[in-house]
């Protein structure tokens, strides 16, 4: 069996006039995320690890912000894709491990939401999704409140050696 590993990143900035969605979950918060999709920072993350670990290229590769077909894209639907993408490889998503950063809102009680949201987005068992919240300790974009980042890291299997 081969095994791979992807790391995933994101940032965006927090607007207002916008929903606040993080893993797939609509988080209860007066701004939202600023950006060409709904700005899911952290399947943003998720999405880039995934097609990271398989090689081939990243979020912006596969649904480039100049298209306007993918202005307020359903980010889940943008994972979807991607995740066909790279089962059609041949690979399979064996776990992930996730931290959004976030001066407020306070997370923990949408952490158990968001963790069911992604297994089920990447069809593995909770056991195997990790979701960690963190703040910017008031330093930083993400600590003055102007902005939310997420670091995700998956690892995928392939039974056959190609």
């Amino acid at each position: 069996m081969e095994f791979r590993v992807g790391l995933g990143q994101d940032c965006h900035r927090l607007a207002t006039g916008r929903r606040l969605i993080l893993g797939g979950v609509a988080v209860e918060y007066d701004r939202g995320l600023d950006g060409h999709s709904d700005a899911d920072v952290l399947l943003h993350a998720v999405t880039d690890a995934v097609l990271g670990a398989a090689g081939l290229g990243d979020i912006g590769e596969l649904f480039p912000d100049t298209d306007p077909q993918h202005r307020d894209a359903d980010s889940a639907e943008l994972l979807k894709v991607a995740l066909h993408t790279v089962r059609e490889q041949g690979w399979n998503v064996v776990n992930l491990d996730c931290t959004v950063a976030a001066e407020r809102p306070k997370l923990s009680p949408y952490k158990p939401a968001i963790r069911r949201r992604l297994a089920e987005l990447l069809g593995i068992d909770a056991e195997a999704v990790n979701v960690k919240a963190k703040t910017g300790e008031r330093v930083g974009p993400v600590g003055r409140e102007e902005a939310m980042t997420a670091e995700a890291i998956v690892l995928l299997q392939r039974k056959d050696s190609r």
